[in-house]
């Protein structure tokens, strides 16, 4: 019986020895998965800290993108705003400019018209009595005027004209009345006395190729025309149109 006990008891120690040896390498494995599983836990909490590490970047960058926007769009909006303003004031100040300019000239004109009626009427009172005047000086012995004047080739004014044409460009014609528009006079029409007035006189007719005047007429430009008014009492006595360019 000690004999088999014994060789049981050497049978049993391999199995034992194999058995210990297998568990050992049964924790060594469920060891190295626990490694593993830890390993791969820590890679996905680093993939995780990642992904989400990115997503906030992005969002982050997301709103900072949001954010200039919203600057550039109030910048924007400032800018058009002090824009309508900038525009709205100017178009008020020219309103006003303009206001006020219209308002000066309606001043102006109606001083203007006064001033003009007070000169008609001066002109008119003065033109009567000139004219009951020289009324009375035409009653002296004046030598009339001879139009035979143009029978002269001395006073062939047309045909001096004709190679001498910047003589008889003098500039514009200013009539003495305001708003007066060009008339056609004839012989024996009465001017107005400011019409033939010294400004208006021609003092040099042989510089125009016309006869001297004497007594009491006068060579006088009317716009292009020129005229031989008789000074005393306005009466036109002789004509040649379209004689100035």
């Amino acid at each position: 019986m000690a004999a088999v006990a014994g060789a049981m008891a050497l049978t049993a120690l391999p199995t034992e020895a194999f058995a210990a040896s297998a568990e050992t390498q049964q924790r060594a494995r469920d060891r190295d998965d626990r490694r593993g599983n830890a390993r791969q836990g820590n890679e996905r909490i680093r993939w995780d800290a990642m992904r989400r590490a990115v997503q906030q970047s992005g969002a982050r960058s997301e709103r900072r993108e949001d954010r200039r926007e919203q600057r550039h769009d109030r910048r924007e909006n400032r800018r058009e705003r002090n824009q309508d303003r900038r525009e709205n004031w100017r178009d008020r100040n020219q309103e006003r400019r303009e206001n006020w300019r219209d308002r000066r000239d309606d001043r102006r004109d109606r001083w203007e018209d006064r001033r003009d009626n007070r000169r008609d009427r001066w002109d008119d009172r003065r033109d009567n009595r000139r004219d009951r005047w020289d009324d009375r000086r035409d009653r002296r012995d004046h030598r009339a005027w001879n139009r035979r004047w143009r029978d002269n080739d001395r006073y062939d004014w047309h045909r001096y004209r004709a190679s001498n044409r910047n003589v008889y460009r003098i500039g514009r014609y200013y009539s003495p009345y305001r708003n007066y528009r060009y008339n056609r006079v004839n012989i024996g029409f009465r001017l107005g006395n400011l019409f033939y007035s010294n400004r208006y006189w021609i003092n040099d007719p042989w510089q125009y190729r016309l006869p001297p005047a004497y007594g009491p007429y006068r060579w006088v430009r009317y716009y292009d025309d020129v005229l031989l008014v008789n000074t005393y009492s306005g009466e036109v006595v002789d004509v040649i149109y379209d004689f100035f360019w």
